[in-house]
């Protein structure tokens, strides 16, 4: 079905009031899921609010307030007492921000949360503030390492974000080959996963979405997917997590924001980011219908013409869910 964005983020605004999160924590979980809508990542949108609801049925609301616990001019860490990523990274990509273009740098950790979202959205944002960004999250062990039949890792996206003349060139990926919503989503709908994305618990392929979260996801490119995911869950760790962190919990978010002048003018930088960009969108593509396109150009274009007509496309059983949800 389709729905108007002012419609979906009034639905959205009011099942997070019913859920009790506070009002000023309210924007920073609906923007953050309309904007994947936008985008045309409907799995991390509307449906991942489906999933909120679950997780806040099962352990309830936090009690003790979000923390920074240990702060310097260029760094902080931040306790999120298990509060939703959305609003804890929320503060600690704010809060790297304001350092980083005070001090030139800053890294900020976050801990003790769950659901951080699209690293992107955070990366665009410092960009907007002319930031180079390196953000890293992990999750709860839902990811075979190569070779494995247990999950070890989670889909622990990576995201490196770049201020250019024009739009900002952001690079985010998740390191396994399908992300923990889009098997929550499949398994909502009834549908099967694509092939090759995951094992059931006796280690072999499989497709039903019940059996791969009883298994484990696969990684992403293999060995070197691997190694990659492995390291992003490694810096959850710097970023104060555990290892193996508990299901839907202890994720942590680590933020490094650099200020381009450090090393030269930065006007100059992002002008020299411009070119490159277009060189690499003017090589000769191998599939003439298909052009070379820079990371984010695809979303960047899905979300112009999302805004331009006023509405997505979401399915009807999730926004049924959701008025269900508001009819409790």
């Amino acid at each position: 079905m389709r729905i108007a964005t002012e419609d979906a983020r009034i639905l959205l605004t009011q099942v997070m009031a019913r859920l009790g999160y506070a009002a000023d924590d309210i924007p920073p979980i609906v923007e953050h899921l309309l904007d994947c809508e936008l985008r045309g990542l409907g799995y991390g949108g509307m449906a991942r609010a489906v999933a909120i609801a679950e997780r806040i049925a099962r352990t309830g609301q936090p009690q003790r307030p979000i923390a920074v616990t240990h702060e310097t001019p260029v760094s902080a860490r931040i306790n999120g007492a298990d509060h939703i990523g959305y609003v804890v990274a929320q503060r600690a990509n704010d809060l790297a921000i304001r350092k980083a273009k005070a001090s030139g740098i800053a890294a900020v950790a976050a801990a003790n949360t769950w659901y951080t979202g699209m690293l992107s959205y955070f990366a665009e944002q410092a960009a907007a503030e002319d930031l180079v960004t390196m953000i890293a999250s992990n999750a709860s062990p839902w990811v075979a390492p190569h070779g494995a039949a247990e999950g070890r890792f989670g889909t622990n996206p990576i995201c490196y974000g770049f201020p250019s003349q024009g739009q900002p060139i952001i690079w985010d990926i998740g390191t396994s080959n399908i992300m923990h919503a889009e098997v929550l989503l499949a398994r909502r709908l009834g549908l099967p996963l694509p092939e090759g994305r995951a094992i059931g618990p006796d280690g072999q392929p499989t497709t039903d979405p019940d059996t791969a979260l009883q298994g484990a996801f696969t990684a992403w490119g293999g060995h070197k997917g691997s190694g990659l995911g492995l390291v992003v869950q490694m810096l959850g760790v710097l970023a104060g997590s555990d290892g193996l962190t508990p299901e839907l919990g202890g994720f942590g978010y680590l933020i490094v924001a650099i200020r381009p002048d450090l090393f030269g003018d930065a006007d100059d930088f992002k002008r020299r980011v411009s070119e490159y960009a277009g060189q690499v969108r003017n090589a000769r593509p191998l599939d003439p219908s298909q052009p070379v396109r820079m990371p984010f150009d695809r979303s960047f274009a899905v979300r112009e013409a999302a805004r331009a007509s006023g509405g997505f496309e979401v399915s009807r059983e999730i926004v049924d869910k959701l008025n269900t949800l508001l009819a409790a």
